[in-house]
């Protein structure tokens, strides 16, 4: 067998922030921060795994059942789940995987390293099945998030599976749909806080739940995606003031989410910019995901010319993006001068075998 070398992508979220995991749709995109593995093969039939960006390596046999080691063990996860398709490996690799996706930063690290690391163990196994970009971005999910009982939606692997920009429905069966409208001038800014992703989609899911309860009592036909904000309202002040506030919050982005897909779908990214800002007003005081310094970073790149931006993933910490078409260079000094470390980026392709 040939060299093999798998990369996927980073991704942001540009509208629909905490909202794939309730059910409603988001706006995504895929992001030219990728990770890649290069792997040769070797004589017997261990993958011995090199991580030089953690300073950490494993070695794996995928022909055995998997122990995990920890409780997201995705390379062995990965496995597992491949395993029970029927998957087969008939020899080894020594693999080297690196990364220019944030670690911890809410580009979606986790989920672009199980997408490529299943279309590698795909590309490397007996069978080499012919998996879709749709199913590979299910095997995701299955890998990362249905395996280990975690919250989470599908949006992530979506983005690492299938690229570009897109619009995904997070309802069973799931589907996504690929925009074409053009999308330049995006600056991602890394604060160096790590963000807490459990924690955080953890309490934001029970909160929001508690709250969707509490409004039945007094609105029995409300339904998340399809009731009208103006007929919560008149419900929501008789909850207690964080469910309701944080449910508010999600069903403004859900409408934004709708302003959203209407303008990307007719090609006009004009009104990009405000509806990036009201969507993080959203998230920072409905959902309480923003801190002192991503808020800096945010004012630092509007006075420096960004037309709009928000915090990128789960919150409280992390990155955020601005929207700066035209503009990229001044803004990524001025997130540079906030304390953050920026990234100038484009929509990029998909997992992609090399």
């Amino acid at each position: 067998m040939t060299t093999l070398r798998v990369s996927a992508p980073g991704r942001i979220c540009l509208f629909g922030e905490h909202q794939d995991y309730l059910g409603l749709p988001v706006i995504a995109a895929a992001v030219s921060l990728r990770i890649a593995a290069d792997g040769r093969p070797s004589q017997d039939c261990v993958f011995s795994l090199e991580l030089p960006d953690i300073g950490a390596g494993t070695a794996i046999d995928p022909n055995g059942d998997q122990e995990y080691e920890s409780s997201r063990d995705y390379l062995r996860s990965c496995v597992a789940v491949l395993r029970r398709r029927g998957l087969t490996w008939p020899t080894g690799h020594s693999i080297r995987i690196t990364s220019g996706i944030p670690i911890r930063a809410g580009v979606s690290s986790s989920s672009a390293l199980v997408v490529m690391w299943l279309r590698f163990l795909i590309a490397a196994s007996e069978q080499s099945p012919d998996v879709s970009p749709e199913e590979l971005a299910r095997l995701g999910h299955a890998a990362e998030v249905v395996e280990f009982g975690e919250p989470g939606g599908m949006m992530d692997h979506f983005c690492a599976a299938l690229g570009g920009l897109l619009y995904i429905d997070t309802q069973p069966p799931y589907g996504a749909e690929r925009l074409t409208a053009c999308l330049d001038g995006v600056v991602i800014g890394d604060s160096l806080e790590p963000k807490a992703t459990l924690e955080t989609l953890g309490r934001a899911r029970s909160e929001v739940a508690e709250g969707i309860r509490l409004i039945r009592g007094l609105v029995p036909d409300f339904d998340l995606a399809r009731t009208a904000l103006g007929s919560a309202d008149e419900a929501l002040p008789l909850l207690p003031l964080g469910p309701a506030r944080r449910l508010r919050a999600n069903l403004v982005n859900r409408d934004l989410t709708v302003r959203a897909l209407a303008a990307l779908r007719a090609n006009d990214a004009s009104s990009l910019g405000a509806l990036l800002i009201a969507h993080h007003e959203q998230l920072r005081d409905g959902l309480d995901l923003s801190t002192p310094k991503v808020e800096r970073m945010l004012d630092a790149a509007a006075a420096a010319g960004a037309l709009g931006g928000k915090i990128n993933g789960s919150g409280g910490g992390g990155c955020m993006f601005a929207y700066a078409p035209g503009r990229t260079g001044e803004v990524m000094e001025a997130i540079r001068s906030a304390g953050g470390e920026p990234h100038a980026v484009t929509v990029d392709v998909g997992a992609t075998l090399h």
